[in-house]
């Protein structure tokens, strides 16, 4: 790293923000780690995994810590902030699925000195809770750090998450919020609209369900708080997916009308062409591990404080 992080607070341990604790031990990233939390069970299941050093009240957590990691619900995070009482020349970062609004709102709830640098790991399970965290969760997966109003900042946070194992790369927030509608947000909207016409499908089908079902309604499976939270945070970059989505099942509707088996044919072979290249898989990560930590196109975190 460029320079160690003497303490780390975590606000939140979920999914991610026990995994982001459980990495950062492991890693060797700072010499202290402290987490916050409302449940009794996530504290108690923190503590025995070692994830953090202690867990203190949301109103002492941010104290002596020159790093804080925000990893509760985004629409949940502006309440945090002007909870917490920070460190002279603390960094702040998060880990939320959208990141307009937090760079819209943050750095002016901070006290002067102190800089945030939103970052968004895309990481995860459709699993959640602490009981599900790992010090692994980052190994390989992407992580979006946005622009900075201090580059040096900027650079530690960086630092942090290659530290942490991750591949980091740099986009605006209105990029970034772009571009997770169509890798992250609109497949996770499918899946939930899927899931909810199986209410209409006969009550037999469910026995002849395989493979392609089970992969294609996994993260149907995801917290609905937290992705409504998410979806409706990022309501204004997700028009255009919605639409073009849309359009493409308009679209086949009218071809199966008309009985148009070389008009679907080729509509299909498109829709592969487009496809981007499947995310290489790292070499040590078995087929289960893949699917116990998650898709990596997107985190599907309980980030509940």
């Amino acid at each position: 790293m460029t320079a160690p992080f003497d303490r780390i607070a975590v606000v939140g341990l979920g999914l991610l923000g026990g995994s982001v604790a459980l990495a950062a031990r492991a890693r060797g990233a700072a010499r202290e780690v402290v987490g916050a939390t409302r449940s009794s069970e996530a504290r108690a299941q923190a503590l025995d995994a070692g994830a953090v050093d202690r867990v203190l009240p949301l109103a002492e957590v941010a104290h002596g810590a020159d790093l804080v990691v925000l990893a509760t619900p985004v629409g949940a995070m502006a309440a945090m902030v002007r909870q917490l009482r920070f460190a002279a020349g603390a960094i702040v970062t998060d880990v939320g699925s959208v990141k307009s609004p937090l760079v819209d709102t943050l750095p002016g709830l901070l006290p002067p000195g102190c800089v945030y640098v939103g970052s968004h790991p895309m990481a995860g399970s459709h699993e959640r809770g602490m009981s599900h965290a790992r010090a692994d969760l980052f190994e390989s997966a992407v992580c979006i750090v946005t622009e900075a109003s201090d580059p040096a900042a900027g650079a530690r946070v960086v630092a942090f998450w290659e530290a942490l194992g991750a591949r980091v790369v740099r986009r605006t927030a209105a990029q970034h919020d772009a571009e997770v509608a169509w890798v992250s947000h609109l497949p996770h909207l499918l899946a939930f609209a899927f899931a909810g016409s199986l209410a209409q499908a006969p009550g037999a089908a469910a026995e002849l369900a395989g493979a392609g079902f089970r992969d294609f309604t996994r993260i149907a499976r995801s917290d609905a708080e937290l992705w409504a939270d998410i979806l409706t945070a990022n309501r204004k970059a997700l028009a255009a997916p919605i639409g073009a989505a849309g359009s493409q099942l308009e679209a086949i509707a009218r071809l199966l009308e008309a009985g148009d088996a070389e008009g679907l044919d080729r509509l299909l072979s498109a829709a592969r062409a487009a496809l981007f290249p499947a995310p290489p898989r790292p070499d040590n990560v078995s087929t289960e591990a893949t699917r116990t930590r998650g898709d990596r196109s997107k985190g599907d975190p309980d980030q509940g404080l």
